[in-house]
């Protein structure tokens, strides 16, 4: 059954209507092109700064850890001291996954970036690490900490250069995407 609200048409299903009709039935296959895929993905490492990283333990299971990231590109990094768990694991095997989302209200707002990748740890000082920390805003957490943001940090930053990141988005059904599209560097 339909009829219209406020312009809209809202179609019932089972007596209760639905919200979001185009997310019923199955799931558009169409793949998105490439320069609309990494704006998306782009976007999304930009308004979020939380990621859950996941590591490999000595014994093989899996660590996860939540982290505030900061992003270049398709890369994302956060500082971590070396004797950390994460930091350890990362040393001894680079294999890397990393999970960004944004918040979940319901399927239409699904959204977030699955990274496979690799890791590297950059001390400070390193001339490879010199765009990273410039990108890094640090300062804040320092006063917030108590430390003088005259002071940078000394920690090293660990960057992971995904080689795939799986992006899942359930509002591109509505334009007959996929929900989920897979995202590889160019060539």
């Amino acid at each position: 059954m339909r009829r219209a609200v406020f312009g809209f048409e809202v179609l019932r299903e089972s007596g209760m209507p639905l919200t979001n009709p185009w997310l019923a039935g199955p799931s558009p296959d169409a793949v998105l092109p490439q320069e609309a895929l990494e704006e998306r993905i782009l976007n999304l490492f930009s308004i979020q700064n939380m990621a859950v990283i996941a590591t490999i333990n000595s014994d093989g299971s899996p660590a996860a850890t939540p982290v505030r990231y900061y992003s270049l590109g398709f890369e994302i990094f956060f500082t971590s001291w070396n004797a950390s768990v994460k930091s350890r694991n990362l040393l001894r095997d680079a294999r890397v996954s990393a999970g960004i989302f944004a918040p979940l209200v319901g399927q239409a707002s699904s959204r977030g970036a699955q990274l496979f990748g690799t890791a590297r740890t950059l001390e400070r000082g390193d001339p490879a690490s010199d765009d990273y920390w410039e990108a890094f805003r640090w300062q804040s957490d320092h006063v917030e900490r108590g430390r003088p943001p005259s002071e940078p940090p000394t920690d090293p930053l660990t960057v992971i250069t995904p080689h795939r990141i799986l992006y899942t988005e359930h509002w591109l059904r509505r334009t007959g995407f996929a929900p989920r599209q897979t995202w590889r560097p160019s060539a």
